[in-house]
């Protein structure tokens, strides 16, 4: 896990186009693409809640207003996009909540060995709970500085620098921590369980022995 993020580390500044390290298969990208499955929801702030809810350490589910949500602390990282569809955006600014201080408020249970983030529509994509807790991995609500628009999963999206933009829902509503791995919305639509560019884990027809539950 730890190598993917590397390569997303911020030497965008030193390298030119030439030299430029992209995931097999990939092609650099100017500009941000909308790619999504379904209609963009209607953001209604006085509706809108976050939940951390499954094996949590205390068993009790946690939810936040979007108020509450947006007043976690805020970082930013450097990192990379790569779609499935074989586009990279690169050296982007994501700004937003990192997925481990929700962990830390709203801590799993121990036995916890994956997570299922909950998007608006019943969306859902699995990560192991290794790559959810990267210090990479951030509820975004801004790039480069801006709010999201509503197209690209404004009020909050999932970033995952190290693995393919699927596992980074849009219009994020929610966690559920899970103590055994259940695939998400693609994953069970033959999408990679794992879903990492550099490895070009792409479909589940690819997927070894251990990367995932029976389709």
């Amino acid at each position: 896990m730890g190598q993917p993020a590397e390569r997303d580390s911020g030497e965008r500044a030193t390298r030119g186009a030439a030299d430029l390290q992209l995931p097999p298969g990939q092609r650099l990208q100017k500009g941000w693409p909308v790619t999504h499955y379904g209609p963009v929801p209607k953001f209604r702030p006085e509706r809108w809640e976050f939940r951390v809810f499954g094996a949590t350490a205390d068993g009790e589910k946690h939810c936040w207003n979007h108020e509450e949500f947006t007043a976690l602390p805020y970082t930013t990282v450097e990192a990379d996009l790569h779609c499935v569809t074989k586009f990279s955006m690169v050296g982007a600014e994501w700004g937003g909540i990192p997925a481990r201080t929700v962990v830390e408020i709203a801590p799993p249970a121990p036995d916890v060995t994956h997570v299922m983030v909950w998007a608006e529509y019943g969306f859902s994509s699995n990560l192991r709970l290794a790559d959810f807790t990267s210090d990479r991995t951030l509820f975004a609500t801004h790039k480069d500085g801006e709010l999201l628009t509503a197209e690209h999963g404004f009020p909050l999206r999932l970033i995952v620098p190290h693995l393919y933009a699927w596992k980074g829902p849009k219009w994020v509503r929610g966690v559920e921590y899970m103590t055994a791995d259940r695939r998400g919305f693609w994953e069970e639509r033959g999408y990679h369980n794992l879903g990492d560019p550099w490895k070009e884990q792409r479909y589940s027809y690819q997927e070894e022995p251990g990367d995932g539950p029976e389709l």
